[in-house]
């Protein structure tokens, strides 16, 4: 059996006629933030095993970007929204904000601080060889 997605503009189609682009949960950070910001905008993302919200394009359709609420573990759908009506929908939630008990995050967390880890004692090479010296 196919896997099948309801457009909201056109119908039920198979999903096939989509493309996936990835999380839709990043925010992008404004032009003069810090290199870290984009950093973590660009490179970082969290590997979700479980209900998540992504980015979709109907290709083979009316070529509308998605917003499709999909378990990454059973591949079930959800939901489906228009992506504009989803990036209005979370701009007009203040940060923090709850929905039906789950927290609605706004951005990515930041990292919490760890402590320095030691380094790693050198292993000498032997030269030519590749082995390490005993």
């Amino acid at each position: 059996m196919a896997s099948l997605i309801t457009c909201p503009h056109c119908g039920v189609r198979p999903k096939e006629e989509f493309s996936i682009r990835g999380d839709a949960s990043p925010v992008r950070p404004a032009p003069g933030a810090e290199f870290e910001a984009w950093d973590g905008y660009v490179h970082l993302r969290d590997n979700v095993r479980g209900v998540m919200h992504e980015h979709w394009q109907h290709t083979g359709g009316c070529r509308r970007w998605l917003v499709v609420e999909r378990d990454t573990f059973t591949h079930d759908v959800h939901s489906v929204v228009d992506a504009a009506d989803y990036s209005r929908s979370q701009a007009a939630k203040p940060a923090g904000a709850t929905t039906a008990g789950k927290t609605v995050k706004s951005a990515r967390p930041a990292k919490a601080a760890t402590a320095a880890k030691p380094a790693k004692a050198a292993t000498a090479v032997k030269p030519g060889t590749g082995r390490a010296k005993p």
